[in-house]
């Protein structure tokens, strides 16, 4: 009772916290809970209730000092993690690498040695490579790797101590380039899509032939001009410009299309099924005027001649996938690989076999027929088979563009020639760009997505890297000073189409290609949400 009158008189009174103008926590919460009374058992007011919020919690500043130290505590734990563990296996690797194969060939292996100088370019490629990945300019797609192995080739073959170390042999210099030339071929070939071919249908034709034959021709009566080269070297150096670049405009074309960009009219699927019928077009041509070019006779019997590479470059690769297709059979384990090492190794023995026998212009056509065949038959079993292609592409992709930046001396060159070798260049690209508008004028694209297609149109590298040194090897086998003369220019044109075109063309068309292409519209989450919901409330109404 007496406790009943005293807290009657505590409750006319205000309170302290009354007083001061605050509200008790009882008061805020209808139900008080056992958890807003304090270790003494009275009730929390606002001010006890922070205090003690404050003394629970530590302070975020501190959360956030601690970020960099856990990062040092990671980078030098033990056993090694993260990035030090990486960089020390890395290292290993590279190191066991050299020491098995220095224990079996010897002085080979040593700095002077040709495995010395092919495995120093080759890892010098790929952090090349790796460096340029890591460049990325805002949304813009990554620069081309490749870059980074063209440059640090070129950089190996023009520091003075360096280049005195690294000596490769030509013979392996050219062997190794056209292992890379054959795994080129054959993606070229799995990589026609025949359905879209067939949708597409003239504009595709129109966009792979127009524009390559037309910068071929530019090209060829320029050299014919400027570098006073044979008709026949023109236009081999004329299809080496000719053909665009997979390597940049197929990773730019896939970002554009998982953003919805040129979508609805195809426009990244034309580019791409296009630009696989440009590469054939430019090294079928390159492979039967350099067969023309080292042939002895009249221009009927070079023309000829011609003509007869091309049909048995056909004929061979007909009959060679029409056996692959069906061998091995479906029944068999480990069928991806089977088939993955019966495509790639024929596709190399056409590629050096064609040398052997005589007909160098039918081998890379072989090549393309025999893949193409094959993956018709496969249909979409070939995807495995293109992942383990993909995955050769990627050992022998530093090797090609390390050799031949490795080929350009800068004492080889001679300025006038260089000015004449971009002039030519620049002359062509602007003549492809005009061509490219032409041909797909008649398209139902807008003016913007016509610009855009002319724009795309622009990268060389791939194929450039893969043929734009066999005229020179050709040359120094049938030990020609006049024609090796030749094919370092055409050599020197495509080492500048590269580094010149290929990370232009990579950030024009991540530029251009949001500003020019329209956009997919898509329908949000919440939209498909709301809507669903609409038609469940239609069709609960009654009739």
């Amino acid at each position: 009772m007496v406790r009943e009158d005293v807290n009657d008189g505590e409750d006319s009174e205000p309170s302290v916290c009354e007083r001061n103008g605050m509200i008790p926590m009882h008061e805020q919460s209808e139900e008080p809970t056992a958890g807003a009374k304090g270790t003494d058992g009275n009730a929390q007011t606002e001010e006890t209730a922070l205090l003690n919020h404050c003394t629970q919690q530590p302070p975020e500043p501190a959360a956030e000092s601690s970020m960099p130290a856990r990062t040092w505590r990671q980078i030098f734990a033990c056993p090694p993690q993260g990035l030090l563990a990486q960089t020390v296996t890395n290292v290993a690797f590279v190191v066991l690498v050299w020491a098995v194969v220095w224990s079996i060939t010897g002085t080979e292996c040593l700095p002077g040695g040709n495995l010395f100088g092919i495995l120093f370019l080759y890892f010098f490629a790929v952090i090349g490579g790796k460096i340029f990945g890591f460049i990325k300019i805002g949304t813009l797609p990554p620069l081309p790797a490749l870059l980074g192995m063209l440059l640090a080739g070129f950089l190996i073959r023009n520091t003075p101590f360096i280049s005195g170390l690294v000596q490769i042999n030509l013979r392996w210099s050219a062997a190794l380039r056209n292992v890379a030339l054959s795994i080129i071929l054959t993606r070229a070939g799995l990589g026609l899509d025949p359905k879209a071919l067939k949708k597409l249908k003239a504009v595709c034709l129109r966009l792979a032939f127009g524009p390559c034959l037309s910068e071929t021709g530019t090209a060829a009566v320029l050299a014919y001009l400027f570098l006073h080269l044979p008709w026949q070297w023109g236009f081999i150096l004329g299809f080496v410009l000719g053909a665009v670049s997979p390597a940049v405009v197929v990773p730019s074309m896939l970002i554009l299309q998982a953003g919805g960009y040129g979508v609805e009219k195809g426009v990244p699927t034309l580019l791409m099924a296009a630009g696989s019928i440009d590469d054939i077009l430019a090294i079928t041509g390159f492979n039967t005027c350099l067969g023309m070019a080292f042939s002895s006779g009249s221009t009927l019997y070079n023309v000829l001649r011609g003509v007869l590479e091309v049909a048995v470059g056909i004929a061979a690769g007909g009959i060679l996938g029409m056996f692959i297709r069906y061998f091995p059979s479906h029944d068999q384990a480990s069928l991806a690989w089977k088939r993955s090492f019966f495509i790639l190794g024929l596709s190399m023995f056409a590629v050096f076999g064609s040398i052997y026998f005589g007909f160098p212009g039918s081998g890379g056509l072989c090549t393309l027929v025999l893949a193409f065949v094959a993956g018709v038959g496969w249909s979409d079993e070939k995807r495995e088979i293109e992942k383990i292609v993909a995955v050769a592409w990627n050992i022998f992709q530093p090797f090609l563009f390390g050799l031949i930046g490795a080929e350009v001396s800068i004492t080889s060159l001679r300025p006038e020639t260089v000015g004449l070798c971009v002039a030519i260049l620049g002359i062509a690209l602007v003549v492809r760009i005009i061509a490219t508008f032409l041909m797909v004028s008649f398209a139902g694209f807008n003016f913007k997505e016509k610009v855009f297609v002319s724009l795309a149109w622009i990268p060389k590298a791939t194929v450039q890297a893969a043929i734009g040194s066999l005229a020179l090897d050709t040359a120094r086998q049938h030990q020609d000073e006049q024609k090796e003369k030749y094919g370092m220019d055409v050599l020197t044109v495509a080492f500048l189409a590269i580094l010149i075109t290929a990370p232009i063309g990579a950030l024009v068309i991540g530029l251009a290609g949001p500003r020019l292409l329209q956009k997919a519209q898509t329908k949000s989450k919440e939209d498909e949400e709301g809507a669903e919901v609409g038609e469940e409330a239609e069709a609960c109404e009654p009739s």
